[in-house]
């Protein structure tokens, strides 16, 4: 049996926010958390040479026709891989 707190780090090194989103690569999956919440979930389609913006390809309330959202850092949104 493992231990409790060996599986609780693997789990949330799985679901850790990421804070550089340079490292981010398109088609990763990635949930949007503001405010404790998640607000959306989907594929990374693009990032900015900046890394302050994604752009994610999903389907909810909030996307466009094509199906994609825009999120920026400065929204006071942050990103963890799902």
């Amino acid at each position: 049996m493992k231990a409790r707190g060996a599986v609780l780090s693997r789990r949330s090194a799985h679901t850790a926010t990421v804070t550089d989103w340079k490292t981010l690569k398109v088609g990763e999956t990635v949930e949007v958390v503001k405010y404790a919440h998640v607000i959306a979930a989907g594929r990374i389609e693009e990032i900015s040479s900046s890394g302050n913006v994604v752009w994610l390809e999903h389907s909810g309330s909030g996307v466009t026709e094509e199906g994609k959202e825009l999120f920026m850092k400065s929204d006071g949104v942050t990103l963890r891989r799902a």
